[in-house]
């Protein structure tokens, strides 16, 4: 890196940030910077010629707790929310175990894994499937937004100019079966992503369903959801059918996402409902 060419700025404060990046708009926010020197597979990758480091900002670091919610900073490393054991939501608990290894979720941060701007990464899938709220901010004001609106494909992930995710809350509801499948990329056309099934019942009746995928896009169809919410557990056979039915219909309108992966993620869904049959 060229010192002459280059500046990285470690405001500790909201204000000093925000005023550092009006001062200098084309400057980029970085926090653990894994998914930049994977990307270029170099040990001296090259850098933005501006940075502001989000290191110093304590509050982005912060993780509290009430009955209802989890609340999580942007810049709390991915170790430290698997570390904080059952509170957390066993979605998104086994959806980070699987990323990477330890060394780069020591590095890595949950609000990095979630602005990753093409492609939509593994953490997407639970904050999405959990109802999750993102608290975005500006120079002006903060706003909260839901994990489907901002992550929505296709386009880009709901981020302003000079604005950033600052905080995530996660609801602390209670799923009675949560089944996760992380699909690797394989070749040019198949970029991988993770799936998430989680469902809730109560007196062996299916209370909440909720199916998502993300990736190089992302599947969710709450009508094929509908489908099985009220039924008596175990589910009947034809209940299943009629769900995969619906779909099949919903999967067949995908039409840019790699075939192979598509009957992946098709046999996934089959599979962890006739988990819940009977006989």
């Amino acid at each position: 890196m060229d010192a002459a060419l280059n500046q990285i700025f470690f405001p500790q404060t909201y204000q000093e940030l925000f005023s550092r990046w009006a001062k200098h708009p084309d400057a980029v926010p970085y926090a653990g910077g894994t998914m930049l020197f994977s990307l270029q597979g170099s040990r001296t990758p090259a850098l933005p010629r501006k940075l502001i480091s989000l290191d110093k900002l304590a509050e982005l670091r912060r993780i509290s707790r009430t009955e209802r919610y989890l609340e999580v900073g942007a810049m709390v490393k991915l170790s430290d929310i698997i570390y904080l054991g059952k509170i957390v939501p066993e979605a998104l608990t086994r959806c980070l175990e699987g990323i990477a290894n330890p060394q780069v979720r020591n590095l890595a941060t949950i609000g990095g894994n979630i602005c990753f701007k093409d492609r939509r990464m593994d953490g997407s899938a639970p904050m999405i499937a959990l109802d999750a709220l993102y608290e975005l901010r500006s120079a002006q004001s903060s706003r909260w937004v839901s994990a489907s609106r901002f992550s929505s494909l296709p386009g880009p992930i709901n981020l302003g100019p000079q604005e950033l995710l600052s905080r995530i809350r996660i609801p602390l509801e209670q799923w009675n079966y949560t089944i996760c499948k992380k699909y690797p990329a394989a070749g040019t056309n198949n970029s991988g992503g993770f799936m998430v099934f989680i469902l809730k019942n109560q007196k062996d009746t299916l209370t909440d369903l909720r199916i998502v995928f993300t990736g190089s896009l992302i599947l969710r169809d709450k009508k094929s959801e509908s489908i099985l919410v009220g039924r008596r557990l175990p589910l009947e056979r034809k209940d299943i059918h009629t769900f995969m039915d619906h779909w099949r219909i919903y999967l067949s309108a995908i039409h840019s996402m790699d075939d192979l992966l598509l009957e992946k993620v098709n046999n996934f869904v089959k599979t962890s409902l006739l988990a819940l049959a009977d006989g």
